[in-house]
Protein backbone atom coordinates (compact mmCIF):
# COMPACT_ATOMS: atom_id res chain seq x y z
CA UNK A 1 0.00 0.00 0.00
CA UNK A 2 1.02 3.67 -0.89
CA UNK A 3 2.50 5.92 1.84
CA UNK A 4 0.72 8.63 0.36
CA UNK A 5 -3.35 8.08 0.66
CA UNK A 6 -3.31 10.15 -3.11
CA UNK A 7 -1.19 8.07 -5.05
CA UNK A 8 -3.08 5.04 -6.39
CA UNK A 9 -0.74 2.12 -7.71
CA UNK A 10 -1.91 -0.34 -10.58
CA UNK A 11 -1.48 -3.33 -10.84
CA UNK A 12 0.93 -3.41 -13.78
CA UNK A 13 3.11 -0.17 -15.61
CA UNK A 14 1.05 1.30 -18.65
CA UNK A 15 2.79 3.03 -21.43
CA UNK A 16 1.70 6.14 -22.88
CA UNK A 17 2.74 8.73 -24.37
CA UNK A 18 6.68 7.57 -24.73
CA UNK A 19 6.16 6.95 -20.68
CA UNK A 20 6.08 4.38 -18.36
CA UNK A 21 3.55 4.81 -15.81
CA UNK A 22 2.77 2.60 -12.75
CA UNK A 23 0.85 4.87 -10.82
CA UNK A 24 -0.86 8.42 -10.50
CA UNK A 25 -1.01 11.19 -7.64
CA UNK A 26 -4.42 12.04 -7.42
CA UNK A 27 -3.91 15.17 -4.85
CA UNK A 28 -4.81 17.46 -7.16
CA UNK A 29 -8.69 16.47 -6.97
CA UNK A 30 -8.48 18.94 -4.27
CA UNK A 31 -8.01 21.56 -7.09
CA UNK A 32 -11.31 20.79 -8.69
CA UNK A 33 -13.73 23.79 -9.02
CA UNK A 34 -17.54 23.45 -9.63
CA UNK A 35 -16.54 24.50 -13.44
CA UNK A 36 -14.18 21.64 -13.86
CA UNK A 37 -17.18 19.05 -12.88
CA UNK A 38 -19.95 21.18 -15.29
CA UNK A 39 -17.06 20.51 -17.68
CA UNK A 40 -17.01 16.79 -16.94
CA UNK A 41 -20.68 16.33 -17.13
CA UNK A 42 -20.64 17.92 -20.05
CA UNK A 43 -17.91 15.60 -22.01
CA UNK A 44 -20.05 12.97 -19.98
CA UNK A 45 -23.11 13.66 -22.00
CA UNK A 46 -21.44 14.23 -25.49
CA UNK A 47 -19.61 10.23 -25.21
CA UNK A 48 -23.13 8.97 -25.52
CA UNK A 49 -23.58 7.69 -22.21
CA UNK A 50 -25.90 8.74 -19.27
CA UNK A 51 -26.62 7.74 -15.74
CA UNK A 52 -28.85 9.00 -13.06
CA UNK A 53 -25.96 9.53 -10.75
CA UNK A 54 -22.68 10.60 -12.71
CA UNK A 55 -19.82 10.05 -10.28
CA UNK A 56 -21.29 6.44 -9.83
CA UNK A 57 -20.42 5.31 -13.23
CA UNK A 58 -16.63 4.45 -14.58
CA UNK A 59 -16.74 6.84 -17.42
CA UNK A 60 -17.14 9.68 -14.95
CA UNK A 61 -14.78 9.23 -13.01
CA UNK A 62 -12.05 8.69 -15.74
CA UNK A 63 -13.30 12.15 -17.29
CA UNK A 64 -13.03 13.32 -13.66
CA UNK A 65 -9.50 11.94 -12.89
CA UNK A 66 -8.19 12.95 -16.76
CA UNK A 67 -9.30 16.73 -15.55
CA UNK A 68 -7.67 16.93 -11.93
CA UNK A 69 -4.52 14.83 -12.97
CA UNK A 70 -4.30 17.00 -16.50
CA UNK A 71 -3.68 13.31 -17.79
CA UNK A 72 -5.34 12.38 -21.36
CA UNK A 73 -8.60 10.85 -21.01
CA UNK A 74 -6.73 8.28 -23.79
CA UNK A 75 -4.50 7.24 -21.10
CA UNK A 76 -7.48 6.17 -18.38
CA UNK A 77 -9.45 4.24 -20.95
CA UNK A 78 -6.29 2.02 -21.89
CA UNK A 79 -6.26 0.73 -17.95
CA UNK A 80 -7.39 -2.94 -16.97
CA UNK A 81 -10.67 -3.08 -15.35
CA UNK A 82 -8.66 -3.64 -11.74
CA UNK A 83 -6.74 -0.07 -12.64
CA UNK A 84 -9.64 1.49 -13.73
CA UNK A 85 -12.13 0.29 -10.88
CA UNK A 86 -9.02 1.69 -8.28
CA UNK A 87 -9.50 5.06 -10.11
CA UNK A 88 -12.99 5.15 -9.97
CA UNK A 89 -12.84 4.52 -6.46
CA UNK A 90 -10.31 6.97 -5.53
CA UNK A 91 -12.39 9.67 -7.70
CA UNK A 92 -16.10 8.54 -5.82
CA UNK A 93 -14.46 8.67 -2.73
CA UNK A 94 -13.54 12.38 -3.25
CA UNK A 95 -16.55 13.28 -4.60
CA UNK A 96 -18.68 11.69 -1.95
CA UNK A 97 -16.78 12.95 0.87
Amino acid sequence: MPANENIVEFKKTYEFEGKEIKEIDFSSLENLTATDLIEADKVFGATGQFAMVNEMTLGYSLIVASAATKTPIEFFNQLGAADALKVKNKVMSFLNN
